[in-house]
């Protein structure tokens, strides 16, 4: 760990007025690595790690050389950065996340994302691994995300905003790019994928939905639930990057099957339905790829 990340203070919120020095630090430590610029950034939920198997590696960075952040500690996260190509596409992919409820604030949640764009990243796509509010959604289903409702009660944008960076008041119409989510439909019907298309809530955990809170997601239009995603795509959309994603749904939502949740569940049904989840997204890059 270098001597600038052993001064990380976890919950520390960062403002948007911050984050312009920060990204400097971070781009300087990265481009002694690697000159790649980064057309397509992904994010690779719990347990969905695997993705990165299909990528033509250059350089891999543990989040903890990095400046200012430590490594990542949520199970099935590997915490490290990978660029290289993927289908012929320079990428960058994050291999794991920080999330609210490792006690990191929402401003240090989406510095990652925040890092792509500016290492030139224009499309963000963002997995999870998540539970299915949704009553058709059985485990194993995939989800272009929609939309998504923020329920943390927390925004990265919270402070004094950096104009450089994105406005104060940015419009939220469509964070999830209509055109993007037309294309990995078209991925996965040249690939014979099932494929559906919701909402997803996002909650800070890290205790799972009580049954009736699954009733009141339901309620409110989710479709699916989970523990990130939703600052990351605010945050992407803000700094204008275009973002799309997919939720893996790895488990009905509390009370919907009457079966506890267990995260080691929650691993072994991703693992299992990694292979899918890759074959679509890399079909989705080639195809941009190509345009």
């Amino acid at each position: 760990m270098s001597d600038e990340a052993e001064s990380f203070v976890l919950g520390r919120q960062v403002a948007p007025a911050e984050q312009s020095a920060c990204l400097d630090r971070l781009e300087r430590a990265v481009r002694v690595r690697t000159d790649l610029r980064p057309r397509i950034g992904l994010v690779l939920g719990s347990g969905l790690g695997g993705l990165a198997d299909a990528m033509d590696l250059e350089v891999a960075i543990p989040f903890a050389e990095l400046p200012g952040w430590p490594a990542a500690t949520a199970p099935g996260h590997a915490g490290r950065w990978l660029f290289g190509r993927l289908s012929g596409v320079p990428v960058m992919i994050q291999q794991g996340r920080f999330h609210l409820y490792e006690g990191h604030a929402a401003g240090f949640v989406v510095q990652p994302v925040l890092l792509m764009s500016r290492l030139g990243t224009e499309i963000l796509v963002l997995t999870n691994a998540a539970g299915g509010v949704n009553v058709d959604y059985a485990a194993g289903t995939l989800m272009v995300i929609a939309d998504h409702l923020n329920l943390t009660g927390l925004s990265p944008l919270l402070g004094a905003n950096a104009p450089e960076l994105g406005p104060r008041f940015p419009d939220m119409t469509a964070v999830w790019d209509g055109e993007l989510r037309t294309r990995l439909h078209r991925a996965a019907e040249a690939e014979g994928l099932a494929l559906t298309e919701g909402v997803y809530a996002c909650l800070p955990g890290p205790s799972y939905e009580t049954p009736a809170e699954v009733r009141m997601l339901r309620t409110l239009g989710a479709d699916a639930v989970g523990m990130s995603t939703a600052l990351e795509a605010l945050a992407a959309h803000w700094a204008g990057v275009r973002v799309c994603g997919v939720s893996l749904v790895t488990n009905p939502g509390a009370g919907v099957s009457g079966a506890p949740l267990s995260h080691t569940d929650v691993l072994a049904a991703a693992q299992a339905a990694g292979p899918r989840l890759a074959q679509l997204i890399g079909r989705f890059v080639a195809e941009l790829g190509s345009s």
